[in-house]
């Protein structure tokens, strides 16, 4: 299986997907017990009547969260969100080695490697490189391979190891063209690279701003999400949820029953049974194709972080689609299973 995690994967957020699709299997929801015909081997072959008869568990859901996402198990998954994760952060140089040669201080030390989630960029004086890396926690040592979207290399693929002991990050990654290295050292001719570095202070750098988390995600025109413009006095008032759609799971029509969303000026509240799930200011850019919207929340854990997303209205119907907080926004109505995309729709209240 081949992983396709989303570009910033959560725990919590996969957790919360399990328990969703236990749930909507306990409810007898038919989508819900076709993944886990599909995608449990406990259930494969059996009918919906003997699935449902089953009574499976947690973990069992788990399970299925992990295989669509090319994991074997739960357990595997957890390990490598953990071992992402942990590297994540803004990395500074403190030493470089190409082919046996050790590289002078004033060589690397104005360069940063950012780590977000499955992006990378590398700062330096001389060029910038972006890209994608993929990384295995299931080898020793474990593997990394990058490939270069952005900057000199664009186009090009370098495969490397890393290890990282808690405070250092080291790694070492064969050019363009050369192998794999399978230990931590340079020697004339191997085209390898070896790398170390510490983790930084964050800092602002163009291009990336608000996709790190540990970068300050609200906006310097907080102004902007204070006027209330033409495209915003087109959705005031109070909208009653049609369906929701949360990462590849539409929320049974029960939990979304007594939903309200409510835009009184640039504010945006919505609630479900009396309880508010979301608080944020309201921005809409109208020149931008779908629609472009903004939330920039103002409570909760992720308060001072941005949801982008797209929107569109026909008189009474609304059309929401975002990301988590500090995701990138969508680019098409539609949320998939490990997007990470919420798909909502609204009809104004009478």
């Amino acid at each position: 299986m081949s992983n396709s995690l989303p570009t910033r994967p959560n725990l919590d957020h996969l957790r919360e997907q399990a328990k969703d699709l236990l749930s909507e299997y306990r409810a007898g929801n038919a989508v819900a017990l076709s993944q886990f015909s599909e995608h449990l081997p406990a259930a494969n072959g059996l009918s919906p009547a003997e699935i449902a008869q089953k009574g499976f568990a947690l973990s069992d859901a788990q399970s299925i969260v992990a295989r669509k996402l090319g994991f074997v198990s739960w357990p595997k998954l957890v390990k490598h969100v953990e071992t992402l994760r942990s590297i994540e952060g803004t990395w500074n140089f403190t030493s470089l080695e190409v082919e046996g040669s050790r590289f002078p201080e004033g060589a690397y030390k104005n360069s940063t490697l950012i780590i977000d989630g499955d992006q990378f960029k590398m700062i330096s004086p001389e060029a910038n490189y972006e890209g994608k890396c993929a990384i295995s926690a299931d080898t020793a040592p474990y593997t990394i391979d990058i490939h270069f979207t952005e900057g000199p290399e664009a186009g090009n693929s370098s495969f490397g190891i890393w290890e990282f002991d808690g405070r250092e990050l080291k790694i070492c990654l064969g050019l363009t063209g050369f192998a794999r290295p399978t230990a931590f050292v340079t020697t004339p001719g191997s085209g390898h690279a070896l790398e170390t570095l510490r983790r930084g202070q964050v800092q602002e750098i163009e291009g990336l701003e608000g996709e790190l988390d540990c970068v300050p995600c609200e906006p310097e025109d907080i102004g902007s999400f204070r006027q209330v413009t033409t495209e915003l006095e087109k959705i005031q008032g109070e909208w009653n949820p049609l369906s929701i759609v949360k990462d590849g799971m539409a929320l049974p029509s029960q939990f979304i029953v007594d939903g309200k969303r409510v835009l009184v000026g640039t504010e945006t509240t919505v609630s479900f049974g009396g309880k508010t799930f979301m608080q944020a200011l309201t921005r809409v850019d109208a020149n931008q194709s779908p629609v472009a919207v903004d939330y920039l929340l103002t409570e909760g854990a992720s308060q001072g972080k941005i949801q982008a997303g797209i929107m569109e209205w026909d008189g009474d119907l609304l059309r929401v689609c975002f990301a988590e907080p500090g995701g990138k926004r969508p680019v098409a109505f539609d949320a998939p299973f490990g997007s990470g995309f919420t798909l909502t729709v609204w009809r104004r209240s009478k």
